[in-house]
């Protein structure tokens, strides 16, 4: 069954307008509706339309059968309830896998935010209301999904949320926003939040000021200048209502470039963390992203050696979601292992993507979907297993006597009883391995888990699970003689009485 709504209105129509679900071609209607008496007024009108047979290939037609003129507007049709996820109008399967994949912090932003008309107030509220704008990656876009659409979501999946707004929103509208989201009922816009069906604060945390800003027209000074005056503005609107809201900057970052040190002393004891977009396609990402990060925190301290201002990696971005990619993203979970403290959260871009219908070039989906289909790539698996074994504890690891560029890092529980080897393999050839564990005895228990496979394997609609995280128990043999997969992501786990 098939639930939705649509807007009609028309103009000399002699008959029925027909809803039909059919097949491709349109020679089978599976489910039909008939909507009468349609006039010059623009009307909703309920959709249920419901079907015995399961056709992916499906369409959605509405159309006329006698002569007329017929406009329509905002047709949305979902799934019945029990395939929507946990009673938001999104699909249960796509949802479920964002759960399954371990996430627990999600950022919403990108190019998009900075469109000429992406504004908060156009995005609450009855959906069918909110108005359309020229978004950056398609003309037509529609504020039907947004910041608190995102952090419904959010909500629901369990994940802490993070957001961009557009740098040159109105600082009342921006300080409105946050009583909206943040404010108890007896305010304003508290109630308003309230009256669209969320009594509860959403408690928002992090926000990002813009997204990649000067970053389009390369190191430009008055840009840079422009950024700080919107920053402070919109710093001074959000603080005012809530002081305990985190503030990303997410000027460009381009460490040999005097704006950088402008900008900081700016934004420092304003801004709790600077956005950094890394390339992770490459298998030695770790390597350039640790570079980099110890050069951002470098010369955080030495602009002011007391800075509180960190690093918030809410990009890594790629063109791929093969095998390398995965290894590119493991990598780069280990450089950001190393660094301790100094980096909030590292998210993965991109989340989504529907299957055979990429058009912005952005080729780097974790989950990929049909309609009827939902299923992880290997950088997803990756983030799975990572998600699964994290232990909070940074030790020391070191690796000698192998010509092999192994990435390792190591982790521990709370209680010290569970130790936890993230080792990334970059090189096409196997590496014998001894593990020694310095003073964690007896062990009691340990396994491994593996995702290998060549540089450019994908998941696919027929091979879903083609390259998948392989676990197996370890003996006390494995330990003195262990042989780390090519081109793979090995996580260990020992674990003591």
């Amino acid at each position: 069954m098939y639930q939705g709504r649509l807007y009609l209105k028309g103009t000399n129509l002699e008959g029925k307008v027909i809803v039909a679900l059919q097949n491709q071609n349109g020679t089978i209607e599976y489910a039909r509706q008939e909507i009468e008496h349609i006039n010059n007024t623009w009307k909703r009108y309920w959709l249920k339309l419901i079907s015995n047979t399961t056709d992916p290939h499906a369409r959605l037609a509405i159309y006329i059968d006698r002569p007329g003129k017929l406009w329509i507007d905002q047709v949305t049709l979902m799934n019945s309830k029990e395939n929507q996820f946990k009673g938001l109008p999104y699909r249960k399967d796509i949802a479920e896998a964002m759960v399954n994949e371990g996430l627990t912090f999600l950022r919403y932003g990108g190019t998009m935010i900075n469109a000429p008309e992406y504004r908060f107030k156009k995005m609450i509220g009855n959906p069918d209301n909110r108005p359309p704008y020229k978004g950056h990656w398609y003309t037509y876009s529609t504020n039907a999904f947004g910041i608190e659409d995102f952090l419904k979501f959010c909500e629901a999946a369990g994940f802490t949320p993070a957001f961009a707004i557009n740098i040159e929103e109105d600082p009342q509208d921006i300080a409105d926003m946050v009583e909206y989201l943040n404010g108890s009922v007896s305010t304003k816009w508290g109630k308003k939040r309230a009256q669209n069906g969320h009594p509860a604060p959403y408690q928002v945390k992090y926000i990002g000021i813009g997204n990649e800003e000067v970053l389009f027209n390369g190191d430009n000074a008055q840009e840079y200048d422009h950024y700080i005056n919107r920053f402070l503005l919109l710093y001074d609107a959000i603080k005012h209502k809530d002081p305990s809201i985190k503030l990303i900057s997410t000027a460009w970052w381009r460490p040999e470039s005097p704006n950088m040190e402008r900008v900081f002393k700016a934004l420092d004891g304003k801004a709790d963390y600077w956005d950094f977009h890394p390339w992770a396609d490459d298998l030695d990402t770790g390597k350039k992203v640790e570079a980099e990060l110890k050069r951002m925190k470098e010369l955080f301290l030495k602009w002011n050696p007391n800075t509180k201002i960190k690093c918030a990696i809410f990009e890594e971005n790629g063109n791929t979601h093969n095998m390398q990619r995965a290894l590119g993203h493991v990598t780069l979970q280990n450089a950001v292992r190393r660094m301790g403290n100094f980096v909030l959260t590292s998210c993965a871009a991109n989340a989504l993507q529907p299957y055979k219908q990429n058009d912005n070039g952005w080729d780097q989906g974790q989950i990929f979907f049909t309609q009827n289909q939902v299923w992880g790539m290997p950088p997803y698996y990756a983030q799975q297993m990572a998600s699964r074994y994290h232990q909070p504890f940074l030790i020391e690891s070191r690796i000698s006597g192998q010509k092999n560029e192994l990435d390792v890092t190591a982790t521990r529980s709370k209680d010290g009883k569970t130790i936890v080897l993230h080792i990334a393999n970059t090189d096409s050839t196997a590496v014998s391995t001894c593990i020694d564990l310095d003073n964690f005895s007896p062990i009691s228990e340990s396994l491994s888990i593996t995702l290998s496979g060549k540089l450019q394997d994908i998941n696919t609609p027929n091979e879903p699970q083609r390259i998948f995280p392989v676990e197996q128990i370890l003996q006390e043999s494995d330990r003195k003689f262990y042989m780390i997969q090519p081109y793979s992501y090995t996580i260990l786990v020992f674990k003591k009485e």
